[in-house]
């Protein structure tokens, strides 16, 4: 993990606006870093520290599908964190599908691209890392369809396009297991519990992090993501 100690850390995140986002913010702040909240609603957002004095953070505004515009904001970012997404529960419709699809996993995808292009251009400066948040529901029924499916697309892809990714920055992927949002209010982890067992595992050096009260998860997980690794090297071609 970057050393947290240097003020020139940036660490940019998106879905910041959402209890998992808003948890890592204030647990990056406590560790000295410049904070980068990337979302999607105007709204003003506005997170206090313990101490109850206003965390200093760059809010920017930006849309699924034009990540590209985000290009000139991440030559600036050393961690960028990918944590947006969208449940729409039951609902199965062509509407749904494509929203689903398209948030919870080509955005994601498109970001990691464009990150990695703009890291493989820093010269002088620490790696750059970008934490994906994949969740559980890439390989555990999530009671919600197409969240399972988009956010298993995701995986996928994120195994896929992890060797050559990794030649330009460092890649962490986040398993997460239900913890209380506007998502999912009836889970039984905390955010900033959650955020809190991120941080820790990044600084073991994990590169696959688990937090979930599942422990069929800390077992099948690294099994899947073993498997995939073997398959995609299989079958890689130049």
């Amino acid at each position: 993990m970057p050393d947290p100690s240097s003020d020139s850390l940036t660490v940019a995140i998106t879905g910041a606006s959402g209890a998992l986002g808003q948890a890592l913010l204030r647990r990056w702040h406590g560790r000295g870093a410049q904070l980068i909240a990337l979302c999607h609603s105007q709204a003003p957002l506005q997170l206090a520290g313990p101490d109850g004095q206003p965390i200093p953070l760059r809010q920017v505004h930006w849309q699924v599908g034009q990540e590209a515009a985000l290009e000139p904001l991440l030559e600036q970012v050393d961690v960028l964190v990918i944590n947006h997404g969208i449940n729409v529960h039951g609902d199965c419709s062509a509407a749904a599908t494509g929203c689903s699809l398209e948030v919870n996993a080509l955005s994601a995808w498109r970001l990691l691209e464009l990150f990695a292009m703009v890291a493989s251009r820093r010269e002088g400066r620490r790696r750059a890392e970008v934490w994906v948040n994949t969740s559980e529901a890439e390989i555990q029924p999530a009671v919600s369809p197409l969240y399972e499916i988009s956010k298993r697309l995701l995986g996928q892809l994120l195994s896929l396009r992890a060797p050559e990714l990794a030649q330009a920055l460092r890649l962490r992927r986040l398993v997460l297991g239900p913890f209380r949002s506007a998502l999912n209010p009836v889970g039984v982890m905390g955010a900033d519990w959650v955020a809190g067992e991120i941080l820790r595992q990044a600084d073991w050096n994990c590169s696959l992090i688990i937090v979930t009260p599942n422990p069929l998860t800390y077992v099948l997980m690294p099994l899947a993501t073993l498997g995939r690794w073997a398959y995609v090297g299989l079958l890689r071609r130049p």
